[in-house]
């Protein structure tokens, strides 16, 4: 267990602007492990936009302390956020990946990526009073309102993932392929996985995909 608690150069808690960033967020919650992780959940959910637009190989992208100095990236990083957060109070984390078919997205985004499927999206697992429970921050509230989602809660008890549906009984999130829990990022793998998914998206060698705007660009 104690292999989940480290940081690292992905899970690096220990960075002083990420160390202040976490006090001040639990700054008034109870010292309870599952009440300061819902707080920590809420804060990533919501202070962070989700944009997978942004997506690059640049290991450092990869790292909460980017996710937070941004203030915009995808479900990695944001799941490697709350899962660095929760080590440093004591809360094991481990990175979670899967691919997922997305119901409900911009059609601009499925023509960048070609393809509805999307893939190594990421979530975070939590050891919370004796078991782990898997959380899943990346959609804030805003981009839910747009989208005519409850934004996704988690109440450090039961597992929550994407919403099967959506308010008016569309689907919107399929997983369909688990790649299993790291105990860190496992960064070539899942680079490996994207170019492989998403060729055309990497022209040259070394080339990083453009930048095309935002998901809340998009549903607006």
């Amino acid at each position: 267990m104690e292999r989940y608690l480290q940081p690292t150069a992905f899970f690096d808690y220990d960075q002083p602007q990420l160390k202040a960033w976490i006090e001040a967020q639990l700054e008034g919650v109870p010292a309870e492990p599952v009440e300061q992780v819902k707080a920590l959940y809420l804060s990533v959910r919501d202070s962070i936009n989700y944009n997978p637009y942004v997506f690059q190989t640049d290991p450092d992208t990869f790292s909460a302390s980017y996710a937070l100095e941004s203030g915009e990236t995808y479900c990695i990083p944001k799941a490697v956020l709350l899962g660095a957060a929760a080590r440093s109070i004591g809360v094991p984390s481990r990175l979670g990946l899967a691919d997922v078919r997305n119901h409900l997205s911009s059609p601009k985004l499925i023509e960048w990526l070609q393809s509805d499927i999307f893939r190594m999206h990421g979530f975070i697992e939590l050891y919370l009073n004796g078991h782990w429970v898997k959380a899943t921050p990346a959609f804030n509230r805003q981009l839910c309102e747009l989208m005519s989602l409850e934004p996704l809660a988690f109440d450090g008890i039961h597992d929550s993932v994407f919403q099967e549906y959506t308010e008016s009984g569309q689907a919107h999130m399929e997983y369909i392929n688990d790649h299993g829990v790291f105990d860190d990022v496992p960064h070539a793998f899942i680079v490996d996985g994207i170019r492989s998914a998403y060729p055309h998206l990497f022209p040259e060698s070394g080339q990083e995909p453009a930048v095309a705007g935002s998901l809340e660009a998009d549903l607006e």
